[in-house]
């Protein structure tokens, strides 16, 4: 075996000097006294090569015995919350491929209901308008995500009396951008319709599989060393209305492992399950669990252009339709609204990606990096304690994701200097990036 020469001995120190003082400084993030985070993962890929994959913290917190705790490792499945709707968005591409759904068929000619914004009731809802976030549902929809009730009422009981659940977004008609959970469990209801199973089946059939995904939707059907491996989310508050306290106790919020075992979740009510009815059941607009690493296979089929693993998984033009704008945001020209940034946050949008074009000022927009100067395509995701982020570079090739398992304060009282993410995550992607070569 040839020894290294010194040139080549001294790159390789100065390499590993540089992981070790990132994962430092990583890991430094992590144990920040003011916002502690439960557990992160991370990696970074370019031009097919893991350039830094990294984990920390707890993917289990003992609330009684420390030593029982367990670390965040490669194989730690996540709840991905919103990422989750890319991964539905490249499994309704496949079947479209497959000559299975019609992105601009009327939803409700597949779901055997009419579906209309009423104040645009013309205008047909499609599966592109709902993956682009364009159909005229709002977020104010999201207490109809509720997958104990059969979808088809939840969307004909617009309104309580409390003026609750009106799912409508105040624009319409294909222009406006709203992002909205509902978007996609109408989405999954019309993929579960056309393929005539369950959502998490079809998931598994069309998407996990082919990709060589471990995960799925469904906890209580994840084998055994894969549940073993699934991470509890956290908060340093009980829930949405308590007080944060930085200093004080992690509070499960999913996933909890103490919980007695669960029964699959369509088993949960009588009868066979009806394709096309209770969607929600499985969150399609958040419930996937999986690694980091397999979070990295969507972004590979989304570089490779539909290939994975030398096989074609989407047609090339699928690909470079979903990574092409179908909305971006007029607000910063003082124009009239033609959709809801979510304070910054959402600028532009494709097919079921969103596109990251560096728009910035403190505490709003969508910059990845603090000097600006990267777009990229991918999705965050935000629920229930997790904050994480995938983002794809097609320039150089680049592959960017966190998965942050907890947080310890309100990410609204901790603003990022020059966007909308929280202080914490402005600081790992600020790090992550420049792992890329990304100044």
């Amino acid at each position: 075996m040839l020894a290294l020469g010194l040139p080549w001995r001294a790159a390789l120190a100065a390499c590993e000097s540089r992981m070790v003082n990132l994962n430092a400084q990583l890991q430094a993030i992590v144990d920040t006294e003011e916002a502690p985070l439960a557990g992160l993962s991370v990696l970074v890929k370019q031009a097919g090569v893991v350039v830094h994959e990294a984990q920390f913290g707890r993917r289990y917190i003992d609330p009684a015995t420390p030593e029982a705790d367990l670390p965040v490792t490669p194989d730690t499945l996540f709840r991905v919350a919103s990422i989750t709707k890319l991964a539905v968005s490249l499994c309704a591409l496949r079947l479209a491929d497959a000559g299975l759904l019609d992105l601009d068929a009327d939803v409700g000619e597949i779901l055997g209901y009419r579906i209309r914004h009423p104040n645009y009731p013309t205008a047909r809802i499609t599966p592109r308008l709902l993956m682009s976030h364009r159909s005229g549902f709002s977020d104010a929809g999201n207490d109809l995500l509720d997958g104990t009730t059969d979808l088809r009422a939840l969307l004909f009981e617009m309104r309580d009396a409390s003026g609750a659940r009106n799912p409508w977004s105040k624009g319409g008609g294909g222009d406006y951008f709203e992002y909205s959970n509902l978007n996609f469990v109408v989405l999954a209801a019309a993929m579960e319709r056309v393929t005539h199973s369950r959502f998490d089946a079809l998931m598994r059939t069309w998407l996990l599989e082919p990709l060589d995904m471990v995960g799925g939707f469904d906890p209580a059907r994840l084998p055994a060393q894969e549940r073993a491996q699934l991470a509890t989310l956290y908060r340093k508050a009980v829930n949405d209305e308590s007080t944060w306290s930085p200093a004080g106790p992690w509070y499960a919020q999913t996933d909890d492992r103490r919980g007695p075992d669960q029964p699959a979740l369509d088993a949960r009510f009588a009868g066979p399950y009806l394709p096309g009815s209770r969607p929600g059941l499985f969150g399609p607009q958040g419930g996937l669990r999986t690694r980091v690493r397999d979070l990295a296979k969507l972004a590979d089929l989304l570089l490779g252009n539909g290939q994975y693993d030398g096989r074609t998984i989407l047609q090339r033009a699928r690909v470079q339709a979903m990574l092409q704008e179908s909305w971006r945001s007029n607000m910063h020209q003082g124009a009239a609204a033609n959709g809801d940034d979510d304070r910054g946050t959402f600028q532009a949008w494709g097919l079921g990606v969103q596109h990251f074009i560096d728009r910035s000022r403190p505490g709003w927009g969508d910059r990845l990096l603090p000097g600006g100067g990267v777009t990229a395509w991918g999705h965050l995701g935000f629920a229930y304690g997790l904050v994480a982020g995938v983002f794809v570079e097609p320039v150089r090739a680049t592959t960017v994701i966190y998965v942050i398992s907890g947080t310890g304060d309100n990410p609204d009282t901790h603003p990022g200097e020059y966007s909308s993410f929280a202080r914490w995550e402005e600081r790992v992607l600020a790090l992550l990036w420049a792992s890329a070569g990304y100044a």
